[in-house]
């Protein structure tokens, strides 16, 4: 999108990298740059009027429950991966994150003294049952 006038910074540009200004995800000295831009872009202001009342609007909806720290890092390095052109890994990021928090898991109770486990901790007794039926 562009609105035909002149600007340092081009409408698509604004609008590609909004949510990051939006989240002040951004670096200062853009900051600065993109708020030069809705200064003299109604359409881009417009734009982001409407995007922040969405944010708004879900924040307040849906905005009680906190994401993870390691998983927003991921999340935000597919997105890197994807704007720099390069593959991304076919397994999906959530999936990596409960992977992860298994194996950070299964450390710390290997750590603790309780030794490896066979499978996962919340195994019930019949899981039990099975492995020694099958050990007899």
């Amino acid at each position: 999108m562009s609105c035909g006038e002149p600007h340092e910074k081009d409408c698509s540009e604004v609008l590609d990298h909004l949510y990051e200004y939006l989240d002040r995800e951004m670096p200062e000295g853009e900051c600065a740059d993109f708020q030069v831009h809705l200064d003299e872009c109604s359409p881009c202001l417009e734009k982001y009027g409407l995007e922040q009342a969405v944010k708004k609007l879900v924040k307040r909806c849906c905005g009680h429950d906190d994401v993870p720290s390691d998983l927003r890092s991921k999340v935000m390095g597919r997105i890197d991966l994807i704007r720099a052109g390069e593959t991304v890994p076919e397994v999906s990021v959530l999936e990596q994150a409960k992977k992860e928090q298994a194996q950070r898991e299964q450390a710390d109770a290997e750590a603790s003294g309780s030794g490896p486990s066979d499978g996962p901790s919340d195994a019930g007794p019949s899981d039990a049952r099975t492995k020694t039926a099958r050990t007899e």
